[in-house]
């Protein structure tokens, strides 16, 4: 997309940043689907659950599009969210199937009773809270998650920030996955591995980008990075994109 810096970034920079809509982005920046089709499994999941529970639903965008598309409603639907401006959005997007979202920080445990769900879904959480998915979730409940893999767009965090020291961010390995669903009194059924190239057509999308999901480059502002945007905008200009690439991880695991 063509246009000047100031422009550009002026747009990133006002857009609101609620929700997991990213329709914005369209014509802007692009990422590659995962293989796996996370919505259809989701779908899937959901036709034969009796309670279920999305974990960090953001605005229960991806929850809700699984929820139409199942073939059956749970009789129980239920959501939890950290922050507030996702929260009347998902509790706006979940009344149609009688859904109740709770707030509750990534790092406390979740407000329900242990084995309360035989489904529970979870699709790009931080952290993953294994301990409380393994407590709410019902004997032969099951768990189906696509999770952020280990050095996710580590160009564009090191493009702002220098390279980063970050093996110790281990949650996304695909070893330590196994050792966390085990540690949760899971059993491990499913883990796919995907990487999947992004794409960012102006300097303006990735200022969104990065107000969006906000632990990429932590204390990103446009007047704190505004060198680095610069030259992020030179180098658009001249290749007509920014790549970077994501790691994702499909994992699905049954309670014992």
């Amino acid at each position: 997309m063509s246009g000047s810096f100031d422009g550009l970034v002026a747009e990133g920079d006002a857009e609101p940043t609620e929700g997991w809509d990213f329709s914005w982005f369209a014509g802007r920046a692009t990422e590659e689907r995962t293989p796996w089709g996370y919505h259809r499994l989701a779908a899937e999941r959901l036709g034969a659950a009796h309670a279920a529970l999305d974990v960090q639903t953001g605005g229960a965008e991806v929850f809700a599009e699984a929820l139409t598309s199942a073939a059956s409603v749970p009789a129980r639907v239920a959501a939890s969210e950290e922050w507030p401006p996702n929260l009347e959005i998902a509790r706006d997007r979940l009344a149609p199937f009688g859904g109740d979202v709770a707030q509750v920080l990534a790092t406390e445990p979740l407000p329900f009773a242990d084995e309360s769900f035989d489904l529970v879904l979870t699709r790009h959480p931080k952290p993953v809270q294994w301990q409380e998915i393994g407590r709410v979730l019902a004997p032969g409940g099951t768990f189906l998650g696509q999770l952020i893999g280990w050095g996710t767009n580590r160009k564009l965090y090191e493009f702002f920030l220098g390279p980063q020291d970050d093996a110790h961010e281990d949650a996304g390995h695909e070893a330590v996955l196994r050792q966390r669903v085990a540690e949760a009194g899971l059993t491990l059924e499913r883990i796919d591995e995907a990487v999947t190239k992004v794409e960012f057509f102006d300097v303006g999308a990735v200022v969104y980008f990065l107000r969006k999901v906000l632990w990429t480059v932590p204390g990103f502002t446009v007047s704190r990075h505004r060198s680095e945007l610069e030259r992020m905008h030179t180098l658009i200009e001249a290749r007509g994109s920014f790549v970077s690439y994501s790691r994702r991880f499909l994992v699905e695991a049954r309670r014992r």
